[in-house]
């Protein structure tokens, strides 16, 4: 999956999606997603191979166990193993959850 496919499995969720941030306010729930780093694979002084580190971020008001079936079951069906984290942001009073994922 290409980076471009990611965007727009995840807006085929429902919600709104950017990258990095939006550039008005939104209200929760909203998914934003982020390349970390890359990394190449090189032969011949040339690139072979590269993977992307991208996280997906989601915003609630409350902790949506439902929404984060829905990224997970995302995930899933496209073979893209995640590691999850959580937390809650006070100062905005939103959760934060966080899918670290590796495109290749």
């Amino acid at each position: 999956m290409t980076l471009p496919e990611l965007a727009q499995a995840l807006k085929g969720l429902g919600y709104p999606v950017a990258y990095s941030h939006f550039l008005t306010t939104q209200d929760p729930p909203f998914i934003c997603y982020l390349v970390l780093d890359s990394a190449t694979f090189n032969a011949d002084n040339k690139p072979i191979h590269e993977t992307i580190s991208v996280d997906i971020e989601l915003y609630t008001k409350t902790k949506s166990l439902a929404i984060e079936k829905q990224i997970k079951d995302l995930l899933t069906t496209n073979e893209l193993p995640w590691f999850f984290d959580e937390i809650h942001i006070e100062d905005e009073g939103v959760f934060k959850c966080t899918f670290s994922i590796t495109l290749t």
